[in-house]
């Protein structure tokens, strides 16, 4: 299990002036806590629209886009800080990917499969993008966090008898041959957007602030082979 100083979803509003904020890098999970409420009747039409394209593509989504901040940030005096080398440097490089607060984030966790592979993203850093490789070890379980008072994720409207949160374990597997940035990957989106392409419905575009993103078998392939090619 990871150390105390790190979490994986909160990307909380700091002073960008890359392209991650262009995209709201801050995760929807923590931006929904920070307002405590949304405009409830868009709220709920956007999550219904989204939940029916969700439930229609669940089968094809195998692979995951999953984001943490590898840069020192403290967080009611904790270091939030988790990057692919602090994965990397824990006993048998894996650990419990917790914290998640956005409930179709937290589905999405739920339907990962152990095996099913993700690109570990590193997002409200200097220039964010995606860093290596990890897979799924263990499917998801209750997030103990959410009932420790002295955790950043520490939420008091959930129950132990009825846990709201999850999440699951996830191995390090490898670097990326090279680090393949959010810039690159826009560059990309809005050329498949306009003329078609694997990356045009991409979740981190079409969906930024997800902490937690689903990946067609395309999309993955793609921006997987991309590590292979010179920067556009």
């Amino acid at each position: 299990m990871p150390p105390k100083k790190r979490t994986r979803s909160s990307a909380k509003s700091t002073k960008h002036t890359d392209a991650d904020a262009q995209h709201s890098e801050v995760s929807e999970d923590v931006a929904q806590h920070k307002t405590g409420k949304r405009n409830r009747s868009a709220a709920v039409k956007s999550d219904v629209e989204k939940n029916k394209d969700d439930d229609a593509c669940k089968s094809s989504y195998s692979h995951w886009l999953m984001k943490s901040e590898p840069e020192s940030r403290i967080e009611n005096g904790v270091d939030v800080k988790f990057g692919i080398e602090d994965l990397k440097a824990l006993p048998s490089q894996t650990g419990c990917w917790d914290g998640v607060r956005n409930y179709q984030a937290r589905n999405f966790m739920r339907d990962m499969k152990v095996g099913q592979q993700a690109f570990f993203y590193h997002s409200n850093c200097k220039e964010p993008g995606i860093a290596g490789l990890m897979k799924i070890v263990k499917e998801a379980y209750v997030d103990h966090t959410q009932f420790d008072k002295k955790d950043v994720h520490y939420d008091p409207s959930s129950k132990v008898d009825n846990p709201k949160w999850s999440m699951v374990d996830v191995q390090f597997e490898r670097m990326t041959e090279r680090f393949i940035p959010l810039a690159e990957l826009k560059k990309y989106h809005l050329q498949h957007k306009a003329k078609g392409g694997p990356l045009k419905d991409m979740a981190l575009f079409t969906r930024a602030r997800l902490s937690v993103q689903p990946l067609t078998a395309e999309e993955f392939d793609f921006v997987l082979s991309l590590e292979n090619e010179d920067p556009i």
